[in-house]
């Protein structure tokens, strides 16, 4: 399979740390955000990575270069000045992507989830990682049951920013600015998104303070 890892953000609530980098490519116990990800996925099996950027795009490549150090290739997407937030990303990355199903994850999670264990063939348009809601989003995005998730009411959970997708999720999109939110419940309501609950370590990593916080963790290990 290949992946694709979103990392065209801007990163505003990291400022002042993303001034000068892209949030991607911050350190966390050693390593940058974006190679605990690249690790995985060589794990997985994956060899083809398609990175999307914006904010300080000329970054990325001159820090990860062709990928060759992890045994893949890398392959760059540029949004331009400004992100395409992830279903505008996504659309612009499908021609690297290719026909087939791919992984996406956002790059600016910490995980320990085992990306070899997504579906390679999901049964429907995408199938999505979802996790206990964390103290900063209480109310969580979907609700997962019996294998399908769901735009519902509570319980809900929050999702991971880890997914396998078919290209097929944005066949009616045309190019330009917009997120894959109301694409997938539109979706889910035909009942063409699976999920999983994963219950191991995973964190979003959305302020100065939780990088610290991991950072510290993981270098006590």
């Amino acid at each position: 399979m290949r992946a694709l890892i979103f990392a065209a953000g801007r990163g505003e609530r990291m400022r002042p740390l993303t001034d000068a980098m892209p949030k991607p490519l911050l350190e966390v116990g050693g390593k940058r955000l974006i190679e605990w990800h690249l690790e995985n996925l060589v794990r997985a099996g994956v060899r083809e990575v398609v990175i999307n950027t914006s904010h300080l795009a000329e970054q990325f490549p001159t820090t990860l270069g062709d990928g060759s150090r992890w045994g893949l290739r890398i392959a760059y997407s540029y949004e331009g000045p400004e992100p395409l937030e992830t279903g505008g990303g996504m659309l612009r990355a499908l021609p690297l992507l290719g026909a087939d199903p791919f992984i996406a994850v956002n790059g600016d999670i910490w995980t320990d989830y085992a990306f070899s264990t997504l579906p390679q063939n999901p049964r429907g348009l995408a199938h999505l990682v979802m996790v206990d809601n964390p103290s900063q989003h209480p109310r969580g995005d979907f609700v997962l049951r019996d294998g399908l998730l769901f735009d519902d009411e509570q319980p809900r959970l929050t999702f991971a920013g880890i997914g396998t997708y078919r290209p097929d999720l944005l066949r009616s999109q045309a190019a330009g600015k917009f997120s894959t939110v109301p694409i997938l419940r539109a979706a889910m309501r035909e009942g063409d998104i699976t999920g999983e609950r994963y219950g191991g370590r995973w964190r979003d990593i959305g302020t100065p303070r939780r990088l610290a916080e991991l950072d510290g963790e993981l270098r006590a290990q």
